[in-house]
């Protein structure tokens, strides 16, 4: 645990994120779980949030229904892109907030999959030690 960062990073500077190691998951708040969290039709149907019917929808539609469900907190037309809602500490809604994991791991988008080679700062992650519960 010696080659853990000492201070934790600000997930709003990029600056302050750090090197990611593997390793470092297990040690972390899951601060990756805090950002917006970008997906598209193909996501949410391996989320289970929506049918494989629903890649004939009407991406605005579709956009509403989720939104009235509490699931996404915003629709990008032009890209066809759906940020999914966070709770208000800002955490995913899918993060389980005591053992901070993901409640939808084997479903989880390419977004949180891909994560930290794509994202605002890739090879980096904004860690943050994790807090004794």
């Amino acid at each position: 645990m010696s080659d853990l960062p000492r201070h934790d990073a600000d997930p709003d500077n990029t600056l302050t994120w750090v090197k990611y190691r593997a390793r470092l998951c297990r040690h972390c708040d899951a601060v990756c779980c805090t950002l917006p969290v970008e997906v598209k039709v193909c996501d949410l149907i391996g989320m289970g949030l929506v049918n494989d019917f629903s890649r004939d929808e009407e991406p605005r539609l579709l956009a509403r229904q989720l939104a009235k469900r509490g699931l996404i907190e915003h629709f990008h037309a032009r890209s066809a892109t759906f940020t999914l809602s966070r709770r208000a500490d800002g955490s995913c809604i899918f993060l389980d907030q005591v053992e901070r994991r993901c409640t939808i791991y084997a479903g989880r988008p390419a977004t949180c999959r891909n994560h930290p080679t794509i994202g605002p700062r890739p090879g980096y992650c904004p860690f943050r030690h994790r807090r004794q519960r």
